[in-house]
């Protein structure tokens, strides 16, 4: 069963705003400790500094602040870059609140590139290398990621060249796969779009097949623990009998988180020869049909007082 990719579970492009966002909040620190300093002369270079639990860039949307616009005009004074920062942290504050990722550091360091070639002298390339560690819920990741903006007489492009990713815990089977997927197609914007249903599905997930364990648990069992993507339910009287619960968490191509549970038995060769109205065969048509009218806990727990009847 595919949920709504918007939804949330029950109970509970462009991928610089949000680099763009940290990286306006520490330009306007430092420009206050020029101003402050009375320096002209601002840092081509910022290194770890931590910008607070509550700090998340703009992830969906582009910030509303101009930063280049800001510089052509020029800050009067440092009450200017005060209350610009105050605007910045509010709203990298409403995004935290919004999606649950949280910023703890970021850095970020610009080289200017020489063309050698004489036909493009005019054409200006600057790699600004970034990194940004936080955490969504219990998730933590830590990213590294280059971005080559190349400026010509005609327009200005940017482009992601280089993408690393870490995340921990990795208890859950799909977070390397959703990385890997990240990580090659260097899509940062996928990566923060899709993070936080991602990670709540997991969760999600989790507290349910703990919550089967603990209530039936001569029935249920969980082999790769909580946080694995599969349940087994097994008749206490026919151990031999067993169905496995698969729930699956993908993203697809446009980002969209999407759970997908499917069910699988497991008969004894006996028992299958005398299934002449095909139950074993129907049965996961049934379930997927199952979890369309009762949703995903009530189809669970219908499944186990099956296995449960077996025993009185």
């Amino acid at each position: 069963m595919k949920a709504q990719s918007n939804s949330h579970p029950p109970a509970s492009s462009r991928p610089l705003p949000w680099a763009v966002g940290c990286a306006q909040e520490n330009e306007i620190k430092s420009s206050l400790t020029c101003l402050n300093v009375g320096s002209g002369r601002c840092p081509r270079e910022i290194i770890q500094i931590p910008t607070g639990s509550s700090l998340v860039g703009a992830l969906l949307r582009g910030n509303n602040l101009n930063m280049s616009q800001s510089k052509k005009e020029g800050w009067e004074s440092s009450e200017d870059l005060r209350r610009q920062l105050g605007l910045l942290k509010s709203e990298c504050l409403l995004q935290s609140t919004l999606t649950g990722i949280k910023i703890k550091k970021y850095s970020k360091k610009i080289e200017d590139l020489i063309n050698t070639e004489k036909a493009k002298e005019s054409t200006k390339k600057v790699l600004q290398r970034y990194r940004l560690s936080g955490n969504c819920h219990v998730i933590t990741f830590h990213l590294e990621f280059q971005v080559l903006e190349i400026q010509n007489h005609k327009e200005l492009s940017s482009v992601i060249t280089d993408l690393n990713i870490i995340m921990e815990p990795k208890e859950y089977p799909e977070l390397n796969e959703f990385v890997s997927r990240v990580e090659e197609r260097r899509d940062l914007f996928m990566f923060f779009k899709s993070l936080h249903f991602f990670v709540e599905w997991c969760e999600y997930r989790k507290h349910t097949f703990t919550h089967f364990k603990e209530k039936y648990p001569d029935v249920v069992y969980l082999s790769e623990g909580a946080a694995c993507n599969c349940m087994r339910i097994q008749s206490t009287r026919q151990p031999e009998f067993e169905l496995i619960i698969v729930w699956r968490i993908q993203v697809d191509d446009k980002g969209k988180v999407l759970p997908k549970l499917d069910l699988l038995t497991k008969i004894p060769q006996q028992a299958r020869k005398r299934d002449k109205k095909e139950v074993q065969k129907r049965a996961p048509v049934c379930f997927r049909t199952l979890l369309g009218v009762l949703g995903i806990e009530a189809s669970l727990e219908s499944l186990i007082k099956l296995f449960l009847s077996t025993k009185e």
